[in-house]
Formats: structure tokens, sequence, C-alpha cells
């Protein structure tokens, strides 16, 4: 009878717990709950269980884990991913940039001239072969924030490491406002050397003027540009400057930029050294500038050594384009990196190509030829910067002189400069992780399509070529269009013609880079238009 009874509870247990169990919902947080089966046969429910367990009843054929705790689970997992990657992400840049960090480890030269540098107090201490330096300057100083702060200080700072008696300064300022004017007069009184610092109003009205898409008339940028550069080099021509009679051995530029003078005396001094003479062997050599602790600056000026732009501008600056010599040199970390073209905001060059009549030994073409200068393109929407222009001419010049395997033109990714202060400070470590960066670069430079083509980068100065120019037109001779053809101020159109290809015709870009002379409230002082479209006209 004992036996029957069990049975029978067990029978009436699993019928009830069934029921109890279709109605618990597999969805709460719920877990399945075991309990033994005494021998007294006092059974309770297994609903009842779970309900003074203090859990819910919910239909169901079983009790279980619930979503909410398996997407628990899941952003568990998931943060315990991200954690990882982050740390791994993090160890690589620590390990690069101990490692193997970027551009900071310079050939020993580099080294030692900083070494003399902070061994005393000498003038001259940096300048050992007492080389003669021309440094040129021209500035748009407003208040003149720069020649009173940390651009004076360095400038002064360069001048004292290669010896006053070495240097002559040429400063050219146009269109000074009142407070640039009193900055120039307390600058000039703290130099100890030779000088020539100008705060002019430059007459425009004689500079070349261009004639947009519109028919309007502005002030040619560029044309600007390497006019208030020249201004700056004007000493070097004039009989009665001190410049003009002495016998320099470099030409310093510099832009208004933040710098190590230090790090501008190894421009000048270290580039591309040949260490059993002791002499450099470069025609120009420019330091790399940032706009950011990340971004290289100066885009329009430069060419790599096949004469293509540059890639994104992060580090290694250059594409994989054709032969990609200027960025395998990078990626070796030489401090001679070959290229068409550089500026970098602070280049040196040898000085002898801006004063020839005073390196008549140095061969029979400085005897002759006209000295360097800047200039700017003449036709109309086919743009090169001035700075890249002035390269292409050297290089020209000093052509007898070059071997196959170089333009004479080197950037010098040692020497960095910025156009902040906060900028400048970050470099020193920004540039170790530079390595990480090559990689996504490239795969940019693909998706935005660098280098971008220029149909003209191959040509050689000299040759006679057949090209789509655009030709501005007077007011007077608007082309008719058809009456159906929506009204366009346009002034021109792009005819065929045969043109003398004149060195630099890689730096060029189809656009206009023009200065607003009058410019009202809210413009730009200066502006770039591209070229109308070539819709084949002729």
């Amino acid at each position: 009878m004992q036996h029957a009874t069990v049975d029978e509870s067990q029978r009436l247990l699993h019928s009830e717990a069934g029921e109890d169990a279709r109605s618990v919902n597999s969805a709460d947080d719920l877990e399945l709950v075991n309990f033994p089966i005494e021998a007294s046969h006092s059974f309770v429910p297994l609903s009842r269980l779970a309900t003074s367990a203090g859990r819910k009843r919910y239909p169901g054929s079983y009790f279980c884990r619930t979503s909410r705790s398996r997407r628990s689970r899941s952003r568990s997992h998931w943060r315990r991913v991200v954690l990882t990657i982050v740390l791994l992400v993090v160890a690589l840049i620590i390990g690069v940039g101990i490692f193997q960090p970027s551009y900071s480890n310079p050939p020993r030269r580099y080294d030692l001239l900083r070494g003399l540098a902070s061994a005393n107090r000498a003038p001259g201490r940096a300048n050992r072969q007492n080389a003669r330096v021309y440094i040129a300057a021209s500035l748009y100083d407003q208040e003149g924030v720069l020649v009173s702060g940390d651009w004076g200080d360095a400038v002064l700072g360069l001048i004292d490491l290669l010896g006053p008696q070495n240097v002559h300064l040429s400063v050219y300022e146009d269109n000074a406002d009142p407070k640039a004017k009193a900055a120039l007069i307390d600058f000039t009184q703290r130099l100890e050397c030779n000088s020539s610092v100008v705060a002019d109003d430059l007459d425009v009205s004689q500079l070349p003027h261009v004639r947009t898409a519109d028919g309007s008339q502005k002030l040619s940028r560029i044309a600007f540009l390497a006019e208030v550069r020249n201004q700056a080099l004007r000493p070097l021509a004039e009989v009665n400057s001190t410049a003009y009679q002495t016998r320099f051995d470099k030409l310093l530029y510099l832009n208004d930029v933040i710098f190590d003078p230090v790090d501008a005396a190894n421009l000048l001094f270290s580039t591309n050294m040949n260490e059993q003479s002791g002499k450099t062997q470069y025609l120009a050599a420019c330091a790399v500038d940032f706009i950011n602790p990340f971004k290289f600056y100066d885009t329009f000026a430069t060419r790599d050594f096949e004469g293509f732009e540059v890639g994104v501008p992060f580090y290694p600056w250059f594409t994989n384009a054709s032969e990609a010599a200027s960025r395998r040199d990078v990626m070796a970390q030489k401090d001679a990196v070959r290229v068409r073209s550089c500026w970098g905001g602070m280049i040196a060059f040898e000085a002898r190509w801006f004063q020839p009549w005073m390196h008549q030994s140095e061969g029979s073409q400085n005897q002759t030829r006209a000295p360097l200068r800047f200039r700017a393109e003449e036709e109309s929407f086919w743009e090169a910067s001035e700075c890249c222009l002035v390269n292409a001419d050297l290089t020209v010049m000093a052509s007898m002189e070059l071997e196959k395997h170089t333009t004479g033109i080197f950037m010098n990714p040692y020497v960095r400069v910025a156009y902040s202060k906060t900028v400048f400070q970050w470099l020193h470590l920004s540039k170790r992780i530079e390595w990480l960066y090559s990689p996504m670069q490239r795969l940019l430079n693909v998706v935005a399509s660098r280098p971008g083509f220029n149909a003209r980068r191959l040509e050689k100065p000299g040759d006679h070529v057949i090209d789509r120019i655009w030709v501005s037109e007077n007011d007077s001779q608007h082309r008719k269009r058809p009456i159906d053809e929506p009204m366009s101020n346009t002034l021109g159109s792009y005819r065929s013609v045969q043109r003398l290809a004149s060195p630099g015709a890689f730096c060029g870009v189809r656009h206009l880079s023009f200065i607003n002379e009058h410019a009202r409230n809210g413009e730009k002082r200066w502006a770039t238009e591209r070229a109308p479209p070539d819709r084949g006209e002729t």
C-alpha cells in the first residue's frame, strides 16, 4: 500500500510539475531548480518551490538563462576584445617609440655639432669652417609677434651659433602695421651682424595681374610672393651693400616658422656631408614643416624625385608611384631624401647661384649666367609655387654638374619646423612612432588617387609642345552663345597652341591663385579658382 502511494504521488508530482513547467516563460532570469525527493514521501510541487524561492512562475518547458543574461555575457566578451585590442595598440606604440623610433637617431655628425653648440658660449662655435651665410626672410608679421617672439629669438640664436661676423641678415616686410614696424626697429637694435631690415609698402600695381574666369582683374598671388622673396635678396645685387661685396658660401631662406637654431645649423653644414672632406654635397636642402604634430604642410612646393606630387601628407609623405625613390629614401631614414623640389619652411642653398659674379672661379657657367631668383608662371590657369620653380631653375642651371641619379635637391627629415610653438614641442615625440603610419598612408594614397595626374610632368625645358591653354579675352570679345545656352560671365576659352616648355613643368597645377587687394569683410585675403572645364572648342 505504501508503494502504491509512492507511485501515485510520483505520478501526481510529474503531472503537476509538467503543467507548471509549461507555464514558465523561458525569457525570464530563472535557472533549473533541482531538489531531492524525501523518503518521508512528503512532496512539494516544483512550481511552489520556484515561487517560494522568490521566483516568478512563467510558461515554458524548463527553467533557463534568459537572453538578458546572454546579452550581458556578449557585452562582457566584446569589452574584453576591445580592451585587448587597445592594450595591443598601446604596446605596439610604446614598443615602436622605444625600440624603432623614426628619424630620432641622426648620423654622428649631427650630434657632434649639437655638442659644439652647447659646449660653450663662444660666438661661431657651430661654424667650424667660418662659412659665410646670407639669411633671408620675407614676412607678414601682424603686430610684430614674430620678430619680438620665438622666431626673433631663434634667428638671434642662429646668428650666435654661426658667428655674427659670418652672417648678413636680410628681412623684408611688406605693408607692416605700426606695431610690426616698432618690433622691427627693436629687433634691429638687438642684431650684432650686418643686416638689411626693411619695412616697405610695395607698389603692387606694377606686379602682374590675372584675369579670373568671371573677367575681373586680380593681383597674381604667386607673382606677389616671388617679388617679396626677391626683395629679401635685393642686398646681394646692391653695389653699396656689404652683402654685394661679400662672397657667401650658403644662403638660408626662412619662413615664419618656429625652429631650433642648432637644427638650422645642421641643415646648413650636416646635410649630405662628405665625411672625408667635411663638405656638404647639395644644391639645396630643406627642412620638413608641420601644421600639426603629424601633418606635413608644404605640399604645393614639394615634388618627389620623379616629379610626382606628394601623397596624403603623413609619414612617409610620398607615394609609391613609379620607382618611389623619395619614399624609399624616407623609409631608409636618410638625411638627404632625393626630390625634385621642396621648401619645408626653411631651405639652405649654395650661395654661388645667387651671386655668380663672386664665384667665377667655380665654373665657366658662373661668368655669364643671371643670378637665381624667384619667379611665377605667366600662363593663365597654370599655377606653380615660386618655391618649386626656383628649385627647378636651379637644377637646370647646374645640369652640367649633376649626375643622373640626383637632382641636387634634398629633403632632410632630421630637421623639422612648425608654425606654432605647441606643435613644435610635440614633434620630437610624434616622429618616434611614424613607422606605424606607413601602411595606412599607402592605403589612403590609393583611396585618394594620389598622386594626381600632371600631363606636363615629363616635359623638358626647351621642348616644343602642342597644348590646350586657357586664353582670356576682353569683355568686347566675349564669345557668342546659342540663345538656349545659360548665360555665364566666363571670359575666355581654351585654344590649341604650340609653346616652348619652361623649367618646372612638374610643379604646375590647373588653377589660379590671386589676392583680393580690396577684400571686404568676411572675404579671404587670397583665394584659389579652378580652371574652367575644357569643352574642346578651338
